[in-house]
């Protein structure tokens, strides 16, 4: 039995990489040994965890992208095969949110969630892939999904609703890239604090949401990063298709 997990020779993209969940899997997969491609937006916020990472030890470069814009997408994936020699590892963590009732959203509200979310993390996956499939890569595509893509949150109707997309589309991802090796699996997190959202969970608004959860807690990032090294390892071979709650228990009550 592997004692550790070795990501060395690996290059590992990871989106949203700027802020919150997809800056702690930036360093966790640069900390195993993988060469880390951090995308985002805020390159700025990116060239400074790219030092970081560096300081470490590790191996960084920085991408911009805006996964709502198809041609940046493709720009973005030939960038860090040309400068990296091709994409192993995929994180694909970019999303946002608008809470609401029902009755409130707007066009505007259901477009920015939908078009980040569902179809940005598509067709981020699908650039992925045609790289992977053209290197003949044995590929490791991990979609950030929620556990609001298992259970209905409160005036989150089309967040609930992107991040069940994603859990389908991580299924039919996985059935029909099999046959090129590519793995694609789903992570869905519950209640993480990042900085974020770390003042609400001090209001009384957050402290009553807080005692409504199984465990009347939240997680931290780090609580997702054996779950994520694992199914970026070759470990993971037999992983396909899975779609894993990180959650305390949330999406069983």
């Amino acid at each position: 039995m592997t004692q550790g997990i070795s990501l060395k020779g690996k290059v590992a993209v990871i989106t949203g990489a700027s802020s919150g969940l997809g800056e702690r899997f930036a360093e966790v997969l640069s900390g195993a040994g993988a060469t880390v491609a951090l995308a985002a937006r805020r390159v700025d916020r990116l060239e400074a965890l790219a030092k970081k990472v560096e300081a470490g030890g590790g191996k960084a470069i920085t991408v911009k992208l805006d996964v709502n814009d198809y041609d940046n997408i493709q720009g973005a994936f030939a960038e860090v095969t040309g400068k990296l020699g091709g994409v192993d590892i995929l994180v694909n963590n970019s999303g946002v949110s608008r809470q609401g009732k029902i009755v409130d959203i707007t066009p505007d509200d259901f477009d920015f969630v939908m078009n980040t979310n569902a179809k940005g993390a598509f067709f981020v996956a699908q650039a992925a892939a045609k790289e992977m499939i053209a290197q003949k890569k044995a590929g490791r595509i991990i979609n950030i999904a929620s556990v609001a893509g298992l259970r209905v949150l409160g005036q989150l109707s089309v967040y609930c609703m992107s991040k069940a997309a994603v859990v389908q589309m991580t299924k039919a991802m996985a059935l029909e890239w099999a046959r090129y090796g590519i793995n694609t699996n789903a992570i869905c997190p519950g209640y993480i604090e990042t900085e974020i959202n770390r003042d609400h969970w001090a209001t009384p608004g957050g402290q009553k949401l807080m005692e409504m959860l199984p465990r009347k807690r939240v997680g931290e990032p780090k609580d997702l990063d054996g779950l994520l090294l694992l199914l970026a390892s070759d470990e993971a071979r037999f992983i396909n298709g899975a779609i894993i709650a990180a959650d305390d228990g949330l999406s069983v009550t």
